[in-house]
């Protein structure tokens, strides 16, 4: 009866361990499937109309759209789009100390509307050069709001 139960749970584990394995590797997939086209960027996510939690993930900008991904997720659609159109940059902060824990090293906040949408990204600075770059770059006619030191 022991070595049956051994047994058992030894197969219980292997197969515990293989679905470990084979769901990170799905993420790991993903990730790169994401990051093939190019025009990536790590940034951190916070809804101010929702949970107002942190969340790592992933900018994709795919023309007039910046596609934010969870990091850790399955899906392949973007959990948020914000539009280039219309776009408002309120301002931008240094992390709290609180903060900075959650976020890369050299994170950058950028609280920004669009729509009735508000919410704040966190990028590195080389990042957010690239982020306001890609704002400015607009098609003529196009209003986009940057705040003076942005």
């Amino acid at each position: 009866m022991g070595e049956h139960l051994a047994e058992i749970t030894g197969w219980v584990l292997v197969a515990v361990v293989l679905c470990v394995v084979v769901l990170f590797g799905a993420m790991t997939l993903r990730r790169w499937l994401l990051e093939l086209g190019g025009g990536t960027v790590e940034c951190s996510l916070r809804d101010l109309g929702g949970t107002g939690v942190w969340r790592l993930g992933i900018g994709r900008y795919q023309g007039d759209e910046l596609q934010w991904h969870q990091i850790f997720g399955f899906r392949r659609r973007p959990r948020m789009v914000i539009q280039r159109r219309g776009l408002v940059v309120l301002g931008r902060r240094d992390p709290s100390d609180g903060e900075a824990e959650a976020l890369t090293g050299d994170a950058a906040i950028i609280e920004v509307r669009s729509g009735d949408s508000k919410v704040e990204l966190a990028m590195s600075l080389a990042a957010l050069t690239g982020f306001l770059a890609w704002l400015e770059s607009s098609p003529p006619g196009w209003p986009v709001d940057l705040p003076s030191g942005a």
